[in-house]
């Protein structure tokens, strides 16, 4: 009995160990559930996280948007701004274009009005020459002498682009001959017509120089 006795004891021994068993084990959970206890508490963050990327998308688009119409309001502009330069430059084209034709033209009417003055004074010089020149004249070199002049004043004219009016035989022209006489018609003519010239007319273009002073048939 003393033996078995005493190894009672020795069995009981375990006791306390499969106790520090248990204990290690609860000090592992409780080691354990901090842990999980983080876990828990990192979830919300990552929620938090994840319900503000599409909120940062959302304001780089909308940054993207306001700077693509900021570009195109300038584009816009620049564009209006262009355009307005081009019908400027337009209008400044089409005025120097007027400009240079309308002092063309008040150039032109100048020379010819000078051109004009200049052969009024001569004309009455040739009307002198041509009655020397179909009066009878024993000179033959005389003669000669007054029809070269009268044939260089022509060239002159015709350089100046000075032309005579034709108008022998022609019906008569108010614009362009001064009626000095009515005689009665003759074989062969036309009433109306032009049948004699006193003195020759002229023109310079459409510009008349001199009416030419005629005889008309009735």
């Amino acid at each position: 009995m003393s033996e078995e006795t005493k190894k009672a004891p020795e069995a009981e021994t375990p006791g306390p160990a499969g106790a520090q068993t248990g204990s290690e084990e609860t000090a592992a959970e409780q080691s354990a559930s901090p842990s999980a206890g983080a876990d828990t508490a990192g979830a919300p963050e990552a929620a938090g996280d994840a319900k503000d990327e599409p909120k940062k998308k959302d304001g780089w688009f909308n940054k993207k948007n306001r700077e693509a119409e900021a570009l195109k309001a300038k584009l816009d502009a620049a564009e209006k701004s262009a355009a307005q330069a081009k019908d400027q430059l337009l209008r400044v084209a089409a005025e120097y274009d007027n400009y240079r034709k309308r002092t063309t033209r008040e150039a032109d009417q100048k020379f010819n009005d000078g051109v004009s003055y200049a052969v009024n004074q001569i004309i009455p010089i040739l009307d002198t020459l041509e009655m020397a020149a179909n009066a009878p004249c024993a000179d033959e070199n005389y003669k000669k002498g007054v029809t070269m002049t009268l044939e260089k004043a022509a060239k002159a004219f015709q350089t100046l682009r000075v032309e005579e009016i034709e108008v022998l035989g022609k019906p008569f022209d108010p614009n362009l001959m001064n009626a000095v006489q009515q005689v009665p018609v003759q074989e062969g003519q036309e009433s109306g017509t032009v049948v004699t010239v006193y003195q020759k007319g002229y023109k310079l273009g459409d510009k008349i120089v001199r009416h030419a002073t005629v005889v008309v048939a009735e």
